[in-house]
């Protein structure tokens, strides 16, 4: 027998055995994927600048809305300076003068008790007196505008037009009365604007 070739074979074998266990190691690992591996990475979306339209519907209805709201605001002031005019003239006259036909006013009769009701109405703390009229107004500016204080031009403007309104309703000038509460108005109007707060109106305050 060759010595040799016996020692060849029995290395083989040793190698193979050793090598064995080194093998089934490798093989017990499981295939791990590439991309399992990874990270998760966001991808942004491929819409890249998505234009936003506005509601054109939406803002028109808004702004007749709100178109609405002051010109209902507007006569509200109209009919507060034209009634309060009434009271004046109701106070001197007895009776709403609107009413008079040619021949009231020459054989006029002035009803005493119409006309002390009417006076109390216009005096301080009446119903329709300057600090109670504008308070009124002013309430109600705030309640639309929700306390914004960039809505107060608006709002100066339909007083404004309100007032003319009423000169026109009534035939010329009111009685000073009615330009004593739009100045009562107009000074809540800046109270309001100064403090950026409606809290300021001092007119509110007086009346809660």
């Amino acid at each position: 027998m060759d010595v040799n070739n016996i020692i060849a074979g029995a290395g083989q074998t040793a190698g193979s055995a050793y090598a064995a266990p080194a093998q089934a190691q490798e093989t017990a690992q499981p295939a791990v994927k590439p991309e399992e591996d990874k990270a998760a990475v966001y991808t942004p979306s491929e819409k890249k600048g998505e234009a936003y339209k506005p509601d054109a519907a939406k803002i028109k209805q808004l702004m007749a809305e709100s178109e609405r709201q002051v010109e209902n605001f507007r006569k509200l002031v109209e009919g507060l300076l034209g009634k309060q005019a009434d009271k004046v003239q109701q106070a001197l006259f007895g009776r709403d003068p609107m009413t008079f036909t040619r021949a009231d006013f020459e054989m006029l009769e002035v009803d005493e008790a119409t006309r002390l009701a009417a006076q109390k109405d216009i005096e301080e703390g009446g119903y329709y007196s300057v600090e109670n009229t504008a308070a009124r107004i002013l309430d109600f500016a705030v309640a639309l505008s929700g306390g914004d204080p960039s809505k107060i031009a608006v709002l100066r403007e339909a007083v404004e037009k309100g007032l003319k309104m009423a000169e026109n309703s009534w035939g010329g000038k009111l009685p000073e009365i009615s330009y004593k509460t739009f100045d009562a108005v107009m000074k809540g109007f800046d109270e309001w604007e100064q403090a950026g707060s409606a809290s300021a109106i001092k007119l509110l305050s007086k009346t809660e």
